[in-house]
């Protein structure tokens, strides 16, 4: 946030303390309940928006928004915003699925409890006058085995909470790397039936998607252990209802915990004819704690957005956790110097490019470490019209194909290499990069040529005849020039041949004295590089 302060538009009620984190920062001005009309109206004047359920950010608005930078959503959905429409518009969204983890996680854990041991329908006993100790035997949590469907933020807590009950834990979760699932002490399981067998206790943490509407079916419980216990506090539909009754009156279910439904109130719900099915009406995320969570996490946020910075839980980027952003923010530095090389190395298009991951980088979420490089590559030719949303988009419709691959396996020594081959014109371009003990971006590799370069403001990169009295004068012009050199090293492949001398120095150099350097004798050329 530079010169001026931004401005803030909130269009629903968050608490005091977020308000008074953004107006420290920002100007703010608050429309509870503001309406699209006059939204679109006034958009224009504010660099970002914060709402709930309610307005729409449209597309419209998205346009009409020439300043905004960021739009922040209070809770977890954004079905309110054209999420496709800011990507292309290079508008970050971000919302607050962290602020009610905690929340959320415990409550599942509860209801598992409740459910084990029968504690609702022993409440109700009691309360009407009753007893009967018997009626309401249930089981331990210890030593069973509890199935996680989905390790995400909530699946993920609710792990490592249940490890403490001394549960074994396996989850299935495709989407998630074996390195969090060790984290976490979870098993990883190949298929969502591997589980399912294997389960005392099953509990869905996914979100609400094509693939995941249904995934607990028929099939699961005709093949899921007699007297398993299942919990949903994620959200309805994930396990079949049908099904799920089914699996009660044929006693394959030993018990079920629900918070959520397909319909929502769940009024005529079959399930709640069921003694054995404990209800509670989508009240997860639903405390004191996590309420106020949500608008104090949303507003540091679209701050740190606003600042440019990587922000956890951003929609139309690759998730990163709070704790994960420390450990990948130099790869992030190192993927855009590997970018903004090209363009200022090379005069063809990129046709094609691969971005090859190896050692232990390769475990980790890659994916914006892409749109790191993408961003790079295309800010020599697109300025600030380019940032980590709409990198993706922009290269995509400047025909440039991106291919990803992983190794965890490091062949060249380094604990961690990000490569890079470009294509394009019959032409083929290598570069490669790593972080030094201090974790520092370091270039390793140019084109065949092994080097250990630290990127800088302002670099030169020479190509010349690998014979004496070539870099001398060349370092003697730069001198006459009053550039002083802070750095060199030169690298070849054949001795005699073409070498490759690259400088840091600690200002520009002038054209005039860059005509003279190219002209001095042993020297190919000479290209200027700015990262």
């Amino acid at each position: 946030m530079n010169g001026a302060r931004p401005k803030i538009l909130v269009g629903d009620k968050i608490v005091d303390e977020a308000l008074e984190m953004l107006r420290a920062e920002a100007d703010v001005d608050v429309r509870i309940g503001i309406g699209q009309p006059e939204l679109e109206e006034i958009i224009e004047n504010y660099d970002a928006l914060i709402v709930r359920s309610i307005p729409l950010v449209t597309e419209e608005v998205i346009r009409r928004g020439k300043r905004l930078k960021v739009v922040g959503r209070a809770g977890n959905g954004v079905d309110n915003i054209d999420v496709a429409a800011a990507t292309r518009h290079g508008v970050v969204v971000v919302n607050t699925p962290d602020s009610n983890s905690f929340s959320a996680g415990e409550h599942t854990i509860a209801l598992m409890l409740a459910s084990a041991r029968n504690l609702p329908q022993a409440h109700q006993t009691v309360k009407g006058g009753g007893w009967g100790r018997s009626r309401f035997m249930g089981n331990e949590l210890y030593g069973k085995t509890v199935g996680i469907v989905g390790l995400g933020r909530i699946g993920s807590f609710v792990a490592t909470r249940l490890k403490a009950f001394n549960m074994r834990v396996i989850a299935y979760d495709p989407y998630i790397p074996l390195e969090r699932f060790k984290r976490f002490g979870a098993e990883r399981m190949e298929t969502l039936n591997d589980l399912v067998r294997q389960s005392d206790f099953i509990t869905v943490h996914t979100p609400k998607t094509e693939e995941t509407i249904g995934m607990i079916g028929m099939e699961q419980f005709r093949i899921a252990k007699k007297g398993v216990r299942v919990v949903n506090c994620a959200r309805g539909g994930i396990i079949d209802e049908e099904a799920l009754a089914w699996a009660l009156k044929e006693g394959i279910v030993a018990s079920a915990a629900l918070d959520v439904f397909t319909k929502e109130p769940c009024t005529g719900n079959p399930l709640l004819e069921f003694d054995n099915v404990v209800v509670t009406p989508h009240i997860g995320a639903t405390t004191f704690e996590a309420q106020h969570r949500v608008g104090t996490d949303l507003a540091n946020y679209v701050l740190s957005a606003l600042k440019g910075e990587i922000v956890p839980n951003t929609v139309n980027l690759p998730c990163l956790l709070g704790e994960e952003i420390d450990t990948m923010r130099p790869f992030l530095e190192l993927a855009e110097y590997l970018g903004r090389l090209y363009y200022q190395l090379e005069k063809v298009p990129a046709e094609r490019v691969e971005l090859i991951y190896n050692g232990e980088i390769a475990r980790k979420e890659t994916g914006i470490l892409t749109l790191a490089f993408l961003k790079g590559l295309l800010s020599p030719v697109m300025g600030d019209q380019v940032n980590l949303v709409n990198a993706s988009w922009l290269a995509e419709n400047r025909g440039i194909k991106v291919c990803e691959r992983r190794d965890e396996v490091s062949k060249t020594g380094h604990v961690s290499l990000i490569s890079v081959i470009f294509t394009g014109a019959g032409r083929r371009v290598e570069y490669a990069g790593t972080l030094a003990w201090d974790q520092s971006p370091r270039i390793v590799r140019v084109n065949g040529y092994q080097l250990d370069v630290v990127p800088t403001p302002y670099m030169l990169f020479v190509e010349h005849i690998d014979r004496p009295g070539v870099i001398g004068p060349f370092a003697s012009a730069l001198g006459e020039a009053d550039i002083n050199i802070a750095m060199m090293q030169v690298a070849r492949t054949v001795k005699g041949e073409v070498a490759l001398m690259i400088l840091s120095v600690d200002s520009p150099v002038d054209e005039s004295t860059l005509r003279r350097v190219r002209q001095l004798k042993g020297i190919i050329n000479v290209k200027v590089v700015f990262m």
